[in-house]
């Protein structure tokens, strides 16, 4: 029996190494707001599951903090005037992600993002 719960340790060890992904890289975004869309950059640089990267888009640039956990992705970052920006999502394989996200004073909305 003990054997048995050894392996079965393993197993599910793997089986959470398989889903993390490194999202490592550049991505494109589609974002759709209550105020509008746009279509933003990200720079990621994951180490474990802490995210760091850069923003680049409609609201200018700024550098965010996250996490990756499994195929779950968060991140914030600060976009001056319009306030805190949230990102939330499911990572679909190591070059697709899509989820919500909150623009602060522009509302809610969603997105689907793309690694190049």
């Amino acid at each position: 029996m003990l054997g048995y719960m050894r392996l079965l340790g393993l197993f599910i060890l793997a089986a959470a190494m398989t889903f993390a992904a490194d999202i490592t890289g550049k991505w494109t975004a589609n974002v759709v707001l209550d105020a509008g869309s746009g279509s933003p950059t990200f720079v990621f640089q994951q180490s474990g599951d802490k995210l760091t990267g850069t923003y680049s888009g409609t609201v200018g640039e700024a550098k965010l903090t996250g996490t990756v956990t499994g195929n779950k992705v968060e991140f914030t970052f600060d976009a001056g005037e319009a306030g805190a920006v949230k990102y939330s999502g499911t990572l679909d394989g190591d070059k697709k992600m899509s989820g919500s996200c909150e623009y602060g004073a522009l509302g809610k909305g969603t997105f689907t993002a793309t690694k190049n």
